[in-house]
């Protein structure tokens, strides 16, 4: 059983999530978990299935995202290269990094010579160790990669942006905890001040990256975060570093989310964290989950 989680550049459109996950459950696919954020125009699907139909159904995800996801109407606070924008995949029970890493080139040349979307892998799927990084693979986003993608071929597919689609970026990786804290301040600038201070590319927490947005519709400020290793910075450690940081600056943390499921091991490092601060942590386990279709 593989795991996949791919970012879709649309977060306002119920229906046209709908009819994604539709497209990804017609394979026989199951998905586990959909969230959806307006500020960021974003949804963020986790999907399980055997080897054998996980590049049918996210094949069938993008197309569908690309007849429906215009990225040049697209506005949203979260970086993007595509209308679908990032394919990992993870293995589960039985999978091994091997299999991901053949899946995310098997997957990406098909939707490059069927959708003629250009591709570009990252992570343990990268051809170039320069796009091992995700960062690195979407800086600039869209709008860049429209004037400068003859600079930066893709790894498979027409070396221009799709029209409406753009491209995508497909690879395999462990797994990854999407966590993002919410401040009492509408101020981007102190999230991003928060985020720079915390994360490792900055001499901050190993294995953390992290981003300072605004939400408009809800009058905060956010330092959105991915813990690339768990094991390396736990969840109680990444608020910790939030709360010290947000309280140096004169504000505090007024809520957290995750995006997407998180391994029971990941929550439970962190319990007593949580449960000695008074902070509630939703019941977001990918074991859980997976309990319920087996």
């Amino acid at each position: 059983m593989i795991e996949c989680v791919p970012n879709f550049s649309e977060g306002r459109k119920t229906e046209t999530m709908a009819r994604i996950m539709d497209a990804i459950a017609s394979t026989g696919a199951t998905v586990l978990d959909r969230h959806t954020d307006t500020d960021h125009n974003r949804s963020v699907i986790t999907f399980v299935g055997e080897y054998n139909v996980m590049a049918e159904a996210v094949l069938r995800a993008v197309r569908v995202a690309s007849e429906l996801i215009d990225l040049r109407q697209h506005t949203g606070q979260h970086p993007r290269l595509g209308a679908t924008d990032v394919i990992p995949f993870i293995p589960l029970t039985g999978a091994i990094r091997d299999d991901c890493v053949r899946l995310a080139h098997e997957t990406g040349r098909r939707i490059a010579d069927e959708l003629g979307i250009p591709v570009y892998f990252y992570e343990q799927a990268a051809l170039l160790p320069t796009r091992r990084n995700l960062a690195d693979v979407r800086r600039g986003g869209f709008a860049s990669l429209r004037e400068d993608i003859a600079t930066r071929p893709p790894d498979c597919g027409p070396a221009r942006v799709h029209q409406s689609a753009g491209a995508c970026v497909v690879g395999a990786r462990d797994f990854l905890v999407a966590y993002n804290i919410n401040l009492t301040t509408d101020d981007e600038r102190i999230a991003r001040r928060i985020a720079r201070a915390i994360r490792a590319c900055d001499g901050g927490l190993p294995a953390l990256k992290a981003l300072g947005l605004k939400l408009a519709s809800r009058n905060l400020a956010q330092v959105s975060m991915n813990l690339t290793d768990y094991r390396q910075t736990g969840l109680h450690q990444a608020f910790e570093a939030v709360r010290r940081e947000a309280e140096n600056l004169g504000v505090a943390i007024v809520g957290h989310e995750f995006v997407g499921l998180v391994p029971q091991a990941a929550l439970d490092a962190s319990a007593e964290y949580f449960h000695k601060i008074g902070v509630e942590v939703p019941d977001v386990s990918l074991e859980k989950r997976l309990k319920v279709i087996t």
